[in-house]
């Protein structure tokens, strides 16, 4: 490593939350010694601004937030947008009268809320691949809307990002789940990640993590060269690689431990802290 860390970008689930959506003690420390030491702490997460711990990540000194895979980047904590790159209603309107037709849980971020259909609510008691903690967090934070398309076509609305919940099967499937994949990965109009198997979410083509590292680093004027970035699953992969050490939680997936510099901890052992004692706080 020839230049000193100067950002670091956290995902939040799997990442810098354990498995309860706690942040340890541990993490805590590393994160306030970082920005005390004049490094950039910057959140990088598939959630929607409405979706932050606001008052955890604000009081850890944590000023940025690059959310929604890339698709709106704010300031914390007055949730000033600074940067966005959103679908269009002509984009985003057709996917999700294909979505209406499926048994699938799906969100749109707009202007960093989250929009949910009031007849889709009731999928989640049977999204029970999730802990309690997850599912309740997803039932929160949501306004709700009719019809999802009709509420962005008629107001002309653009989408931050689309994200998708199956229900699992008793054969370890998921519904619907291969037939949206191959629907989505079609369209060259966006970008398709998975957050795991039983997640997929997309954004504007080109709109990724990565992306909004780069826009970080650039307004705060660190070099690329300068930053590392963590995470655990393909929505981290560009951001992995983009930055100048990609870490891997020790619950990555194997794809991400795979172009990872380094695999830290698990999430439930303070990976994040490890990985900034290791390359931030300790390196010479």
């Amino acid at each position: 490593m020839s230049q000193k860390i100067k950002l670091v970008a956290l995902d939040l689930d799997g990442t810098l939350f354990t498995d309860k959506l706690e942040i340890t003690a541990e993490n805590q420390r590393a994160i306030r010694a970082a920005i005390e030491a004049g490094v950039h702490v910057i959140i990088s997460t598939g959630r929607p601004y409405v979706a932050l711990p606001l008052e955890k990540i604000a009081n850890l000194g944590i000023r940025y937030a690059i959310t929604a895979n890339g698709g709106g980047i704010y300031r914390l904590p007055e949730k000033e947008c600074i940067f966005s790159r959103c679908m269009p209603p002509e984009v985003i309107v057709p996917i999700i009268r294909h979505l209406q037709t499926k048994t699938v849980l799906y969100d749109a971020f707009i202007g960093g809320m989250r929009y949910r259909e009031t007849n889709r609510q009731d999928i989640i008691d049977h999204m029970t691949q999730f802990p309690e903690a997850t599912r309740q967090l997803v039932r929160t934070n949501a306004t709700f809307v009719d019809d999802l398309a009709d509420f962005i076509e008629s107001r002309n609305i653009d989408v931050e990002k689309m994200t998708i919940n199956f229900c699992p099967l008793p054969d370890g499937t998921y519904q619907d789940r291969d037939d949206v994949w191959e629907y989505l990965s079609n369209n060259p109009q966006i970008t398709t990640l998975c957050g795991g198997y039983m997640n997929i979410e997309y954004t504007m083509a080109g709109t990724t993590k990565a992306m909004g590292l780069r826009y970080l680093a650039d307004i705060l004027g660190v070099p690329m060269e300068c930053t590392m970035a963590v995470g655990d699953t393909q929505n981290d992969a560009d951001i992995v690689q983009a930055a100048a050490i990609g870490v891997a939680m020790g619950n990555a997936t194997n794809d991400i431990k795979a172009i990872a510099d380094f695999i830290t901890k698990s999430n439930n052992e303070s990976g994040v802290a490890y990985a900034i004692d290791k390359f931030v706080l300790n390196a010479e």
